[in-house]
């Protein structure tokens, strides 16, 4: 499936296009062994505000800060708070007793609450982080990561935006923001089923434990003060310090890998 470069950084004058972020980086190519690769557009002109810098042998200090300090920790901060304030929202006006709050039973169920975060907090982090750190890259914020080989397989080069691209549609059209959306909505999408069983379990065992178990229904039942708000601000706080570490690694990673593509053309 092609993927559309993203259309807050591209730009709407063909005969400028230059790249705007580690997507517009690469265009159409094809390597020696048949297979599709993108290929880097020539660095852009002075004055154009474009300042990738070269991609690292190693991590640096200020990678490490970026990554685990500013995107990490912050985004667990944010995201915690986040959920805290949605699960207020939800929660501070239920838990009755004719409708208390469950872990399986509708309508006041966590587990369903928990599976629903999961796949929204995967899409809203990668989202937003593809956009945050490709400004940042673009803008000479933050070094690329060059230690990290390019994927081969098939699917890992799919999912890495490292297919063949072709963009027949106006920059910033409508077409051009759905075909953008798509291909970030079914990446997190599969990012948050493979990690899905590992979080959905854990969150579980968790409130099993700190759930009160009722033997007549076979469930477990939570305090309506404060128990939901609590456990969606620990659930997003840690999906937030673990999980986006990860998406700002592979934003740095495939820069990094359109920059190394780049140079070696330029140098043959």
């Amino acid at each position: 499936m092609p993927w559309a470069t993203n259309p807050i950084f591209e730009l709407k004058n063909p005969t400028e296009k230059v790249t705007a972020d580690v997507e517009a980086a690469q265009a159409d190519g094809t390597n020696g062994d048949g297979t599709s690769s993108p290929v880097p557009v020539p660095g852009p002109k002075d004055g154009d505000g474009l300042k990738f810098r070269p991609p690292s042998d190693h991590f640096t200090l200020h990678q490490i800060f970026y990554i685990f300090i500013i995107d990490g920790f912050f985004a667990g901060i944010f995201a915690g708070g986040i959920n805290f304030a949605i699960a207020y929202a939800l929660y501070h006006d239920r838990g009755t007793k004719e409708s208390p709050i469950r872990l399986f039973q509708f309508p006041n169920t966590l587990a369903g609450d928990t599976a629903v975060t999961i796949f929204i907090q995967f899409f809203t982090t990668w989202v937003i982080e593809s956009i945050l750190v490709n400004y940042d890259l673009r803008k000479g914020g933050v070094q690329p990561i060059g230690f990290i080989s390019e994927p081969k397989g098939r699917y890992l080069r799919w999912f890495a935006f490292l297919d063949r691209q072709e963009e027949t549609y106006e920059v910033r059209s409508i077409k051009h923001w759905l075909r953008f959306l798509l291909s970030q909505i079914i990446r997190s999408l599969v990012l948050a089923v493979v990690f899905f069983p590992v979080i959905f379990g854990a969150s579980i065992g968790f409130l099993t434990v700190v759930g009160k178990r009722h033997h007549a229904d076979w469930d477990w039942y939570y305090s309506a003060k404060w128990a939901p708000e609590i456990f969606k601000l620990v659930q997003g706080a840690l999906l937030g310090l673990l999980f986006t570490p990860l998406m700002v690694i592979f934003w740095l990673a495939r820069c990094g890998w359109a920059l190394q593509t780049m140079e070696g053309q330029l140098s043959t």
